[in-house]
């Protein structure tokens, strides 16, 4: 077995190193970073460890990382969502790579290990799995990290608890509270790339169906307006204020998730909370209800619960696709194991939104790497100069051009008298 990786299949790299070709294309801002890495190196003698999902979008980040001069060693962060092909692919290249798709929790837990063993100074993370092991279980490597990245909502929220209970071996910065993640990420990239996987799972016709969207944060919105844009009559459900009456004044229907239960063909979880569709919902559902997941976690949707009240599972009925009978007849349907749905059922989010949270990724990285000295641990907002960087490279990449205020307009700005 070789040392360097631990993957499926290294005869699939030619159909991985097309996909990565392919995203690489379509991303001009790591393109942009990449250049200017392997310039200036920021990165030499470093090590970098990598728990993101393992398709190729994230393959290119790990080649932009390298190309900065760093030690790379990558895995994914779910395994239903890691690609086989791409894992190949990296492994060709000289990348450390370990992960396969569909394994089981110890050895996921194995393979976020591996990465850990080369003893990284830089951690781009996905669900703070890196993060939380360094930090409570593999405590010697904390001399070496300078710090991290944490990609998602549900990585943030871990982080915060750990960083409550003074567990926070390191400074993190919170890539995913950046303008140019959540407004673009959680809301474009999963309102589209959910949509894209229940479609491509499912086959069937969204116009004209009642969706449940539980959650109603920047991942919910986006669910939410792109169902909309389908001809789906959209209920929302929420548990803040103040987040229903936006989703009411957005132009969506907004009840109890037990009052809205019977109404849908389809269920869609964004809330990083864990049981939020159970047995007591399960109950009341119609007849070929669909249920997905795009939470990070596969919590959301009670597995357990689901199993509980089947009298019969068929699994893979269709491809991502388990169907639950219960003992009225009814039947209810599972998308990709209730994962994350849009990754595992799907090719994720789309590259060009991914170029945006990436590209945050490698320069909060890069200001980690400038200035751990002058950091404490604990979590830290992405650098405002860092967002306005990425939205002025994205504008330079669309060929669109703002306009900048005078001096005397900034003076106007910066005064009290009018």
């Amino acid at each position: 077995m070789n040392s360097d990786y631990e993957i499926r299949d290294i005869s699939l790299a030619a159909e991985g190193r097309k996909k990565i070709n392919w995203v690489s294309e379509h991303m001009p801002i790591l393109n942009t970073l990449k250049n200017q890495f392997l310039k200036e190196r920021p990165f030499q003698n470093k090590r970098i460890a990598i728990s993101v999902h393992l398709e190729a979008k994230t393959a290119y980040l790990a080649l932009v990382m390298r190309s900065g001069g760093a030690e790379v060693a990558v895995t994914g962060s779910n395994p239903y969502s890691t690609k086989d092909e791409v894992t190949a692919a990296l492994a060709e290249e000289g990348v450390k790579v370990y992960a396969q798709y569909g394994v089981s929790d110890n050895k996921f837990r194995y393979y976020l290990n591996r990465v850990l063993d080369i003893k990284p100074h830089l951690i781009i993370d996905d669900g703070a799995e890196l993060v939380s092991i360094v930090s409570t279980e593999r405590k010697e490597l904390q001399r070496n990290v300078l710090g991290a990245a944490e990609e998602t909502t549900s990585g943030v929220i871990r982080l915060q608890a750990l960083e409550r209970e003074g567990q926070l071996a390191f400074p993190v910065i919170r890539v995913n509270d950046a303008y140019m993640k959540y407004l673009f990420d959680n809301r474009y990239g999963t309102g589209q790339s959910v949509w894209d996987a229940i479609m491509r799972t499912t086959n069937l016709n969204i116009a004209g169906k009642t969706v449940v969207v539980i959650g109603y944060g920047w991942c919910g919105k986006g669910i939410a307006s792109r169902g909309q844009g389908l001809g789906a009559e959209i209920i929302i459900t929420e548990i803040n204020p103040i987040r229903a009456i936006e989703a009411r004044m957005d132009g969506f229907r907004v009840m109890k998730l037990e009052e809205a239960v019977p109404y849908a063909d389809i269920f869609i979880t964004a809330t990083g909370n864990k049981d939020v569709l159970a047995k007591k919902h399960m109950e009341k559902m119609k007849d070929k209800a669909i249920l997905s997941n795009a939470g990070h976690f596969d919590v959301e949707i009670s597995k357990r619960d689901l199993e509980d009240l089947a009298v019969e599972k068929k699994s893979e009925v269709r491809k991502n696709i388990d169907e639950y009978i219960l003992k009225d007849g009814r039947r209810i349907y599972l998308l990709a194991q209730g994962t994350l749905v849009n990754i595992s059922a799907g090719d994720g989010h789309p590259v060009e939104i991914m170029d945006l949270s990436f590209a945050l990724q490698a320069l909060s990285i890069k200001h980690i790497n400038d200035h751990y000295k002058e950091l404490e641990n604990k979590l830290y907002k992405v650098p405002e100069e860092i967002d306005q960087q990425v939205a002025r490279l994205m504008l330079e990449a669309s060929g669109v051009g703002i306009d900048e205020l005078t001096p005397d307009q900034k003076r106007y700005l910066q005064e009290w008298k009018i």
